[in-house]
């Protein structure tokens, strides 16, 4: 068996930050352990993504590694890669002074379930992709119990979370089983000899993979947990984990499920994903549950380019996590930076949207940021959020999912509702009685917000190099 480590290069080394973060967590002293684990946690990010970037730029044809238990493949390299670009922010808001974290072991957690996703992206195995789920899932149960100042309210969603993903786990792994048995092979692309076993299987381990994806109806999880998890681990979760999971089921759909009608089924859950997501969210008063529901919503959008089964629709799918994720990270680091002082000390974020208004006149550039984050996810033209609805759309028409195109769009302009309205709270010429005063923002997560900004303009503007990166995304054994 040939291992070929370059090929599995950047998982190992941010597998290996994580387990030098668990070492300095242990030995290190503790006004000195946040800047030790920001240092290694961003230096070990950075170098993945080099490694990810040689690896692209070698060229090398596209086989499986690990006895064919991981795919080297240009969808596992855009996946890392857009992973790792989405992790460096969320552990810069970890980092940060004015983070709502209570453990600083938050970061070498972190590097773990980025090393688990990043499995999860490329497995070519049924056993690499539940062990990788695994990896990946139990350090984000614990990571969003990791609060200050919030009462009940993380360990609340960490129990929610928890309990739910053993469910949506042990269904996948039955899935699995089924699958095993229908192929006697675990190799995700194994054709199977029982159609019935096969078919069961597919649809108990789609089940798993649209649970994390945060698809209706296995979405219940999203807003109590996006609510009451720490916001960077809310950035992180609603960013990475949508990346690996989509990534997961652009394989399934181009690879694994060739003998199952998949299609039907998988637009049946865009649209309702899409028309729930942006109905439920114009009811919510929190940001942060507002920003959930949008993110069910966009996983709808999502599932309509990935409906097209097509290497240009994967393509576009990346395209549109690109902008997702840089603009979900920009926008929940901006929903913890409104923040107010307590009486008894600290800082505790303000999440009732009620109480935003005026902070278009006492924090301009903060409200023109979130502004400019809602017209992207609302997909306003020369935005990035725009571009990545053109590309998914285009891909479905062109595999005659025109109806879906239509759909997506009308659940555009109600979705344009509640995001609309977001701002004219901001720039109410009426602040509320009870309006915080943000205190002046950490730079680090000035940082953050900055260049999610920079992304959605360039993106919006310049879009045309990245879309041409993952047009031509090579797949393993793509039927």
């Amino acid at each position: 068996m040939s291992i070929e480590y370059a090929q599995i290069a950047p998982a190992l080394i941010v597998f290996g930050a994580a387990i030098i973060g668990v070492v300095v967590e242990a030995f290190a002293p503790p006004r000195g352990r946040a800047l030790a684990h920001g240092v290694l946690g961003g230096g070990a990010v950075v170098a993945a993504l080099v490694a990810v970037v040689l690896l692209a730029v070698d060229g090398a044809p596209p086989h499986p590694v690990l006895a064919g238990s991981v795919a080297a493949d240009g969808l596992s390299l855009a996946i890392q890669g857009l992973l790792l670009v989405s992790t460096l922010p969320a552990i810069a808001l970890m980092v940060a002074r004015d983070n709502p974290m209570t453990h600083t072991e938050s970061v070498p957690l972190t590097l773990f379930a980025l090393g688990g996703m990043m499995a999860f992206a490329s497995a070519q195995d049924w056993l690499t992709l539940f062990v990788a789920l695994e990896v990946f899932s139990l350090p984000l149960y614990l990571l969003c119990a990791l609060a200050r100042r919030r009462g009940q309210l993380p360990l609340e969603a960490a129990l929610k979370y928890f309990l739910l993903g053993a469910f949506s786990s042990a269904i996948l792994l039955f899935g699995v089983a089924l699958r095993f048995a229908a192929t006697g092979d675990t190799a995700i692309e194994a054709v199977p000899q029982d159609e019935v076993l096969g078919a069961v299987g597919a649809a108990l381990i789609a089940v798993g993979v649209l649970f994390k994806v945060g698809a209706v109806p296995f979405h219940s999880w999203v807003p109590d947990v996006y609510q009451g998890a720490p916001t960077p681990v809310t950035a992180f979760m609603a960013a990475a984990t949508k990346v690996a999971a989509f990534g997961v089921l652009v394989r399934l759909v181009l690879v694994a499920f060739g003998d199952v009608p998949w299609g039907p089924v998988l637009a049946t859950v865009a649209v309702v994903t899409v028309v729930v997501g942006s109905i439920m969210a114009i009811t919510q008063s929190d940001i942060k549950r507002l920003l959930a529901y949008s993110a069910i919503a966009h996983t709808g959008f999502l599932l309509i380019g990935v409906h097209a089964g097509t290497v240009r629709g994967a393509g576009a799918a990346c395209f549109y996590l690109a902008i997702y994720a840089l603009s979900t990270i920009g926008a929940f680091a901006l929903a913890g930076a409104v923040r107010e002082t307590r009486p008894e000390g600290g800082t505790v974020e303000v999440g009732e949207l009620a109480r935003w208004a005026g902070l278009g006149r006492s924090r301009p550039w903060l409200a023109g940021a979130m502004a400019l984050f809602l017209l992207s996810f609302a997909g306003i033209p020369l935005t990035g959020g725009f571009t990545g609805k053109f590309a998914v759309f285009a891909a479905a028409a062109e595999r005659g999912g025109a109806w879906l195109v239509v759909v997506g769009v009308v659940a555009s302009a109600v979705a344009a509702v509640f995001y609309f309205r977001v701002i004219v709270v901001m720039y109410s010429t009426t602040p509320h009685e009870f309006a915080p005063d943000v205190p002046k923002v950490d730079p680090l997560t000035a940082v953050v917000i900055g260049a999610g900004v920079v992304a959605v303009v360039v993106l919006g503007l310049f879009p045309q190099p990245l879309l041409d990166l993952f047009a031509d995304l090579t797949v393993l054994a793509m039927r």
